[in-house]
């Protein structure tokens, strides 16, 4: 049941390769600039996939690129280079100094733009921490500052991207407003839960729905130890009293130029998953893919559905998978490795401690989990037990948020490498 769990994950993420998605929509490409007379095209991308999506564009229409930026995590690129394409890599979660630089390569690159110029953007999970242009005032640090407490604090994706719009000039429909006279198409790999565009990558060619009010609201929640730089709350603070204005709205004529097209999500992946489920023999459920909050609470709710399921089993020739998808997040409180992924694998397991018949699977589908090398694990009821036989202790591991060292010495963690996409997390439960 384990190598069917890793089978069922990876039939999810062929369905969701970045190339593919973007190769699939470049006849539509080609329709614009026919259609409008525009005779040239500038490329930016940014986030986990990146590269691929821009390979899929340079191998569709490269005769008419004149030039492109491009920023990805380090080691998502796979050393290939993008002729024509200037390629940086860069720090995620935490934002980096290459990630201004790229930031800062792409407003140069789209002061060429004119009103014949397509400005393709290739938009995906990750873009946030990896395309950064501080506001004016502020410093890189103070936007690393930011983003320690808010993820340290266990903010999600929404209330984490809703700060960092605002105290950037590329996020929240910023970028599109640089690119201004152009003709602006995003082309964008959702990893956000229900596929607001405007939170995918901090929306940077979307309008915005979020205020200053909300991004200071969410700071002084989850800045308990008043750590955060004076001068980020100086500047929510005069945002949210009206001294500084607000991001581009849905009511901005910026925008009569802009397309922004969804071409993948977690809910196509799942999809995959629940077909690729069927065929082998599994009788699939998908439960959701809008799966979040803490990992482990996640967990246990996986769990007493696995445990109803496999009571209901009326023989032993059924077998059930059932699917899940979304983001979680961790509240850290010890001091160990892990990511979200291992951390519910970890409670999961000893929540089945010593059942029969149940294997579970949490993974990232870009193949990193936090800051780690592993996609996330795989568990079942031998699980905990074996793990004690060793010495181990798996319950100290999960309070001190070490899992990732856990599943180290006891087995199974799922290791991908990175995958060249990212629609979030899935779940896979197979039960016998």
């Amino acid at each position: 049941m384990n190598r069917d769990a890793v089978e069922i994950f990876t039939g999810a993420l062929r369905a969701v390769d970045p190339y593919a998605a973007v190769a699939r929509h470049a006849e539509r490409i080609r329709a614009i600039c026919r259609g409008e007379g525009l005779s040239e095209i500038l490329l930016v991308g940014l986030g986990k996939a990146a590269c691929p999506m821009a390979r899929a564009i340079l191998d569709e229409m490269g005769g008419i690129v004149r030039g492109g930026v491009i920023v990805t995590k380090y080691g998502h690129c796979g050393g290939e280079p993008l002729a024509g394409v200037d390629l940086v890599e860069a720090g995620h979660p935490v934002p980096d100094e290459n990630g201004v630089a790229a930031a800062g390569k792409a407003l140069d690159l789209l002061r060429k733009a004119g009103r014949e110029t397509l400005v393709v953007c290739l938009i995906s999970g990750g873009g946030s921490a990896l395309f950064v242009s501080p506001m004016e005032g502020l410093s890189l640090a103070d936007k690393q500052q930011t983003t320690r407490i808010l993820l340290r604090g266990g903010a999600d994706i929404m209330e984490l991207n809703t700060v960092r719009k605002h105290l950037s000039r590329v996020k929240a429909g910023r970028l599109a407003e640089a690119a201004r006279p152009a003709r602006v198409v995003s082309l964008i790999l959702s990893d956000v839960i229900g596929d607001p565009v405007g939170f995918i990558a901090s929306g940077p060619t979307a309008p915005d729905t979020t205020t200053w009010a909300e991004a200071l609201d969410i700071v002084t929640r989850y800045d308990g130890a008043g750590e955060m730089p004076r001068r980020v709350m100086q500047i929510l603070r005069s945002g949210a009293g009206g001294r500084i204005p607000d991001t581009p709205k849905q009511d901005d004529p910026l925008f009569d130029r802009v397309e922004n097209i969804l071409i993948g999500s977690n809910r196509i992946a799942a999809e995959a998953a629940r077909a690729k489920a069927l065929a082998m023999g599994y009788e699939p459920v998908l439960l959701t893919t809008e799966l979040q909050g803490e990992a482990r609470e996640a967990a246990g709710r996986l769990c007493r559905r696995a445990l109803e399921s496999q009571s209901r089993l009326a023989s032993d020739r059924r077998r059930f998978c059932l699917i899940a998808g979304g983001e979680t997040t961790v509240t850290v409180r010890g001091k160990g490795l892990g990511g979200r992924n291992t951390e519910m694998a970890l409670a999961f397991a000893l929540a089945i401690a010593g059942t029969r018949g149940i294997t579970f699977l949490s993974a990232g589908t870009d193949g990193t989990d936090g800051p780690t090398d592993a996609a996330g694990a795989i568990v079942d009821g031998r699980t905990v037990p074996d793990a004690r036989a060793l010495g181990l202790d798996p319950r100290a591991y999960l309070d001190d948020n070490d899992s990732y060292r856990f599943f180290e010495q006891a087995g199974g963690l799922l290791k991908t490498g990175p995958t060249g996409t990212n629609v979030m997390d899935l779940q896979i439960i197979l039960i016998e």
